[in-house]
Formats: C-alpha cells, sequence, structure tokens
C-alpha cells in the first residue's frame, strides 16, 4: 500500500491549487470593485462639473 510521505506532494499540490484559486478569486473581487468604484467616482466628479458649468 501506499504510505503518507507518498502523498505528501499531491497534498502540497492541492494545497497550492487551492490557495491560488482562492487569492485569484478574491483578487477578481477586489479589483471589479475597484474598478467599478473608480468609474462611479469618475462619473459623479464629471456630472457635479457638467451641472456647475451650465449654472
Amino acid at each position: 500500500m501506499f504510505e503518507f510521505s507518498q502523498y505528501l506532494g499531491f497534498l502540497l499540490f492541492l494545497s497550492i491549487l487551492t490557495l491560488g484559486f482562492w487569492l485569484m478569486f478574491f483578487l477578481v473581487g477586489f479589483v471589479s470593485y475597484w474598478v467599478g468604484g473608480a468609474s462611479w467616482e469618475a462619473y459623479k466628479e464629471k456630472r457635479k462639473a457638467k451641472k456647475e458649468q451650465s449654472v
């Protein structure tokens, strides 16, 4: 049968794969939140400038 030492490489691979997946999941969520917030702030600034210019 297999011994525990033979599973260490496989367990290490699964650990790194899982950590990489969750890191990618977090970064995609964070970056989309950041881009969305920056876009919304830029839109509000443009709208404010346009409103001040017309008044």
